[in-house]
């Protein structure tokens, strides 16, 4: 194969960032047809589709995900040396790009990314909310610096990316005012029969306590399933069931959403995990995070 043209390969990797040829060609300026034109160039080299449409925008063939790792890697050091040789430090103006699963408490999300913001060094935080597979698909291709989620990333899915554990917490249960003593009351027996909002499925959390449930003999009536737990928790609100989170933000939920404690479970655990693309950390707000949640978050349980 002919040596790449790094022209052709920067055009791929500014359509790779910002999803379609038209955005990409505004911020590069130049027209789309250029930039079309620049992309057949480079699959012809490559020998394989890079991109592949999907609804109005373009996203990532398999072997598009592997040029554009390494296009990225390459650029963001070039610019990185344009600073350096033009005599700015490297890191002033650190982004931080996070994404958050939708599963995650956004209170414990807010809590454990709290410390970004109290750095010495000025950090640009860029968090987004997704479904934790569409999460690691952004992060394999380095568009996300870090992954929050309840779970760690498995083994079988063919990304490179690693688990670091931020810190376990046990879990409480919570009641609208109105009615909450009743079920204070022989906790945990009194949630049989009990109104329950649930989180999904494809949480980690929902088969802890289904699990646990179980083992305790008591059937709540679930009325309602959720993916995002904020959702969940204006529904508690609400009067309309029972709900969970980690007891480790059991005074921020109380003082936001106004509902009561009814009891606290500490067999069920919930552990929540930093996935990032390296092994050993080195973007210094990606360990002030963990430092922080491992330090001083979870050891307040």
């Amino acid at each position: 194969m002919p040596s790449l043209n790094f022209k052709h390969l920067r055009y791929f990797w500014a359509v790779g960032t910002h999803d379609t040829i038209a955005r990409a060609a505004e911020v590069l300026h130049v027209t789309p047809q250029t930039i079309s034109g620049q992309l057949r160039d480079l699959e012809e080299q490559v020998g394989a589709k890079l991109l592949r449409k999907k609804g109005r925008n373009l996203v990532l063939t398999d072997t598009g995900r592997v040029v554009f790792s390494y296009a990225d890697e390459m650029f963001r050091l070039g610019n990185e040396l344009e600073d350096v040789l033009e005599g700015r430090t490297p890191g002033v103006a650190l982004t931080l790009n996070v994404g958050v699963a939708m599963v995650v408490p956004k209170l414990l999300a807010y809590r454990v990314l709290q410390p970004v913001l109290s750095m010495p060094e000025q950090v640009r935080l860029v968090c987004q909310e997704a479904p934790l597979p569409d999460l690691l698909a952004e992060l394999s291709v380095h568009k996300l610096d870090l992954v929050l989620a309840d779970c760690p990333l498995s083994p079988t899915l063919n990304i490179r990316a690693y688990n670091h554990l931020l810190g376990e917490s046990g879990i409480s249960f919570y009641a609208a005012r109105r009615g909450a003593a009743r079920y204070q009351r022989d906790f945990p027996a009194s949630l049989h029969g009990a109104p329950m909002l649930m989180p999904t499925a494809n949480s980690a959390l929902r088969r802890l306590l289904e699990q646990w449930l179980e083992r305790q003999d008591i059937k709540p009536v679930i009325v309602a399933e959720f993916e995002d737990r904020a959702l969940m928790k204006a529904f508690g609100e609400g009067g309309a069931g029972i709900f969970t989170t980690p007891t480790t933000v059991e005074d921020d939920v109380v003082t936001k959403y106004g509902v009561r404690v009814i009891g606290r479970v500490d067999d069920v655990k919930e552990r929540f995990y930093a996935i990032s693309a390296e092994r050993r950390i080195k973007h210094p707000a990606v360990a002030t995070i963990t430092e922080a949640a491992r330090n001083e978050l979870f050891t307040a349980d």
